[in-house]
């Protein structure tokens, strides 16, 4: 929708801000004059509840419950939307330059919400285990039994703790084994290590009683370096059996909903545990905030499916020749394993970084929450609304919500942001790479940052500083001078407003493009590329590029190759071609992902890769990489395949005893008809007991 007939309501804050209804008019396209009031809040509110029906969008964020609350008990407002403009744009030392910032701010208010996605679904019972010490184990065991249906399993040694008086819920001692699974679907294992078996002891105290070196205290478990090995114990316990020195069958295993992890070394050391996994370390106050999440995780519940998989395209194998892992190698949940030619993403470990799409040289792996379109729709309509109203040098800023707090602190306690850098919140910083910033500065960016927030996994901003190289490298080679792409550490805020306002602008495309984003990676980082390559101040034909980069060429070694042609079956993204009437090994550059699967297939080692842009039209067509005489059958002179690989088979079956019979290796030159004849012709012809 556009804001021209929206109920728009703008507010200078008490007149810390300077709008420029005029501006903002025009910027947006308005049939009428915006009011811009100055506590909208407070003494103008009835303004605001008088004006507020339909489709209504509201210049506040601070406040953004008290008018939802008023506009729900007007009962006229279908839509509310709200815009923080004071943080972002109106607080700032540039302030009275900000107007294209708001405008495009308000603009993108404009826009449909993206289509829904497929969801995941969890189911929780209230099943929960409680793992780590006995003490801080029993502790919260009680806490939490009147809400959920709770399990313990000490680990270590007991150290003194009393099992309660009553057995309220189960418990059980030993060492995990493995713990795997996500909310509403873990599986847990454990190996008992202690001789008393807390499942079946009745706590009736006769082993304590009889323990001459009092190496059974209250929680029924054996200190072993005080025990003498007289087994009182287990004659006192006769005929319950729990006490077995000699036990065998020690291996447990159950599933349960949730798990509370109380060790001093957390189970998963994965920066990012499943949904339902909580370690909150020896903090109370964060043991306390857990418990209390806890006891709401009962029920269905329900997250977005962030990713889509297209298998046909993943260049991670073929043939059991692993080619690309980068989406392994990057995920922090570990919902990324192999799965033959191609990979497998659990959407329940999935947590919606996206940085598998952002890694993936092929562009089989995209993110659907929301997807590449819309993410180039706001950036079109952002882009597009600041020039229109005047801005110039556009820095877009990325932030996921966490980047919120950092924009925050610079404006209420600094300079703000300055004038020209405009913020996107995303859902996650990782979610978007190569193809959308290039496509932003084809689009008129003159820059583009990503605000961290210091919560994001390692790897994460590993990748995106490897991604920013690359298309650096090729702005850069492009003439586009000055830094084009930066990470920014948002927790540092006066380092973080040093960066921001010292970041001289670059020289961005002298005419914005006007394509559409699509949720195809190549072909958008593609679009993007032409423009800036047409526009470019210095025009290249090849871009050499950094190392593990999505595009690039392969050359052939003539003299090793044999045509054997397994090179083209294992191309994942047919970029590698042969022919069906000549033996003419091709390749299409533009289609190369510099996975090497074909290297590694190659039988001679005749394949090399080099990361570079090839930009010349001849990129997208297929050019001869190797060529080959053809041999022909030496009677009757029919093709038989390339002259190389027929002499390399005769060299290597010369010696066979199967071949030592005059003419049997000239039968190899034959065709398959002509083979046939030859042997009926010999004398002693072939007899199949000699096969």
């Amino acid at each position: 929708m556009s804001l021209d007939g929206v109920s728009l309501h703008l507010c200078s804050c008490n007149a810390t801000m300077p709008l420029d209804r005029d501006a903002l008019a025009r910027a947006l396209e308005l049939s009428g004059t915006p009011v811009v009031r100055s506590m909208l809040c407070q003494k103008e509110i009835a303004a605001f509840t008088g004006a507020a029906a339909g489709d209504v969008v509201v210049a506040c964020t601070q406040e953004a419950k008290l008018f939802g609350d008023v506009a729900e008990e007007g009962k006229r407002a279908q839509t509310i939307r709200f815009v923080n403009i004071r943080e972002t744009g109106g607080w700032s030392a540039e302030a009275r330059q900000a107007t294209p910032k708001i405008a495009a701010l308000l603009a993108l208010a404009g826009l449909p919400e993206p289509d829904p996605v497929p969801r995941v679904t969890y189911r929780s019972e209230g099943q929960l285990l409680i793992v780590g010490p006995a003490e801080a184990a029993l502790r919260w065991a009680d806490a939490l039994s009147p809400q959920l249906a709770v399990t313990v399993l000490f680990t270590g040694r007991a150290g003194g703790a009393e099992l309660p008086a009553e057995r309220n819920y189960p418990i059980h001692s030993g060492k995990v084994a493995k713990l795997a699974g996500w909310l509403g679907a873990f599986e847990v294992a454990w190996v008992q290590q202690n001789p008393i078996d807390l499942d079946l002891c009745t706590r009736c105290n006769a082993c304590i009683r009889v323990c001459p070196e009092q190496a059974i205290d209250w929680s029924y478990q054996i200190d072993l370096a005080r025990c003498k090995a007289h087994r009182k114990c287990v004659t006192a316990c006769g005929a319950t059996g729990a006490i077995d020195f000699a036990r065998s069958d020690n291996a447990r295993s159950e599933r349960f909903d949730l798990v509370l992890d109380l060790q001093g070394t957390p189970q998963f050391s994965i920066h990012q545990p499943p949904q339902g996994y909580y370690a909150p370390g020896p903090e109370p106050l964060a043991e306390a905030k857990v418990a209390a999440e806890l006891a709401a995780m009962v029920g269905t519940f329900e997250k977005p499916k962030y990713f889509a998989y297209k298998a046909s395209i993943c260049a991670h194998a073929r043939a059991q020749k692993v080619g690309c892992t980068q989406c392994i190698d990057v995920c922090s949940t570990a919902a990324i394993r192999d799965d033959g030619d191609g990979v497998f993403v659990e959407p329940q470990l999935c947590m919606g970084c996206g940085a598998c799409a952002t890694v993936c040289p092929s562009g089989a792996m995209s993110y659907a929450y929301p997807p590449v379109s819309d993410v180039g729709r706001r950036l079109r309509l952002l882009l597009s609304t600041y020039a229109k109203a005047g801005g110039r040098d556009a820095a877009l800023l990325l932030h996921a919500e966490a980047g919120r707090a950092a924009i925050a602190r610079l404006a209420r306690h600094g300079r703000g942001l300055p004038a020209r850098v405009i913020p996107l919140e995303i859902h996650h910083v990782a979610s978007i790479g190569l193809d959308v910033w290039l496509a932003a500065l084809a689009h008129g960016a003159s820059q583009l940052a990503v605000l961290l927030s210091g919560a994001e996994a390692p790897q994460y901003r590993d990748a995106l500083s490897a991604q920013m190289q690359i298309a650096d490298t090729i702005a850069q080679s492009l003439g586009y001078q000055g830094e084009h792409f930066r990470l920014l550490d948002g927790t540092d805020a006066k380092a973080l407003e040093a960066a921001l306002w010292s970041w001289q602008a670059a020289l961005s495309v002298r005419a914005a493009a006007t394509f559409a984003f699509t949720n195809d990676k190549r072909t958008t980082a593609a679009l993007a590329i032409e423009h800036l390559a047409e526009h470019a101040p210095v025009r290249q034909q090849q871009i050499a590029l950094p190392s593990a980069s999505p595009y690039g060429t392969i050359a052939v070694d003539r003299d090793a190759c044999t045509m054997c042609l397994a090179c083209v079956g294992s191309c994942p993204e047919a970029a590698i071609l042969d022919n069906p009437e000549a033996p003419l090994l091709r390749f299409i550059e533009a289609k190369c992902v510099q996975c090497g699967i074909c290297a590694k297939t190659c039988p001679e080692n005749a394949i090399t890769l080099t990361p570079r842009l090839n930009l010349a039209a001849t990129a997208k067509q297929p050019r001869v990489l190797n060529e080959a005489a053809v041999f022909k059958c030496i009677a009757c002179g029919k093709p038989l395949g390339p002259e190389k690989m027929i002499a390399n088979m005769l060299g290597r079956l010369a010696g066979h005893s199967m071949f030592a019979d005059p003419g049997a290796l000239d039968r190899l030159k034959m065709c398959a008809d002509c083979r046939v004849r030859d042997l009926m012709k010999s004398e002693r012809g072939l007899d199949i007991r000699d096969v």
